[in-house]
């Protein structure tokens, strides 16, 4: 296994792709967002999506508002823990091995700088070790869309390890982590829409640029 050659940043989920709460919203409108959503935690923001305060987990919310005790008394801030920020660039050895130390599996990304990156558990470690672990409330190919004809509509900021385990593709990843980011890589440039690409035994197409962003590509896969 290349525990040691991967990093933290190479399987978390990036920031795009995180599902979080404002700290500021009625708490009925937080139970809501728990319940919708398929994680038991969430990262807790305040003021600006990458001011992270705090990782809500919904056993405690549930618990705080199980008993009598009237909804408008709860203060988030006593429900939610604290957040852990790592590296991007730790190992994925070192992160396994902090994660068993601290008995946690969950942490925030962050980069050189500080800033926020994304969100990597324990169960993207081990999936890296035994393949895709699903269960019943996991939700399949998040921002991956099959076609009749073979093709897959893909966001472009969808990873491209994740893509290659739902497919069972072998699309490089060492020069870029998402499929925009390899398409921009081989193409030396950021493409138009409309424009495609043949490369790695695929075809891309850029089919949605936002700004400076490829948004949304077709991606096929040619004939050997």
């Amino acid at each position: 296994l290349d525990l040691g050659e991967l990093t933290v940043e190479e399987v978390m989920v990036h920031r795009t792709k995180m599902r979080t709460i404002d700290a500021e919203l009625p708490l009925d409108a937080i139970v809501a967002e728990v319940l919708a959503s398929p994680h038991t935690r969430l990262p807790v923001w305040r003021e600006r999506p990458d001011n992270i305060v705090g990782i809500l987990h919904a056993k405690d919310l549930f618990r705080a508002i199980a008993g009598d005790r009237p909804r408008a008394s709860i203060d988030l801030d006593m429900v939610v823990t604290p957040p852990w920020f790592v590296p991007g660039t730790t190992s994925l050895r070192d992160q396994l091995s902090v994660f068993l130390a601290r008995k946690q599996h969950f942490a925030l990304v962050v980069d050189e700088y500080g800033d926020l990156m994304g969100l990597v558990t324990l169960e993207d470690i081990l999936e890296e070790i035994v393949g895709d672990i699903a269960d019943e409330h996991d939700v399949t190919a998040r921002g991956v869309r099959p076609q009749p004809d073979g093709s897959l509509l893909v966001d472009g900021s969808v990873p491209i390890r994740d893509l290659n385990r739902m497919m069972d593709w072998h699309i490089p990843d060492e020069e870029a982590t998402t499929i925009a980011g390899l398409v921009i890589h081989e193409a030396q440039a950021i493409p138009e829409a409309g424009q495609a690409f043949t490369f790695h035994g695929f075809r891309f197409e850029v089919l949605r640029k936002a700004r400076n962003r490829v948004a949304a590509l077709r991606v096929s896969r040619l004939e050997d």
